[in-house]
């Protein structure tokens, strides 16, 4: 059995932390995330350029540390779900 709370905190945490260091990156190498951004998704992206400001990236850590949480936690109550039904 998975503790779906404990999931779902794990998967925010982590979900926050990756989307700080990719915030601390684009600040850094913007030209550099952008291409391998392209690269990764299969798109040309030579005329645009990223919008980094602090309400963004506040509004981007929330709102994808939130979706995270909720992710993780409706997965391992999905997965004992399962779980149990497999012992019956």
């Amino acid at each position: 059995m998975i503790e779906s709370k404990k999931l779902g905190m794990a998967s925010a945490l982590c979900a926050g932390l990756l989307w700080f260091l990719c915030s601390v990156l684009v600040a850094l190498f913007p030209h550099s995330m952008l291409q391998m951004t392209a690269h990764m998704i299969h798109v040309d992206l030579v005329d645009i350029d990223w919008t980094l400001t602090w309400f963004g990236f506040l509004v981007g850590l929330l709102g994808w540390t939130i979706l995270a949480g909720v992710t993780g936690t409706l997965l391992a109550g999905f997965y004992n779900y399962l779980v149990g039904r497999d012992t019956h």
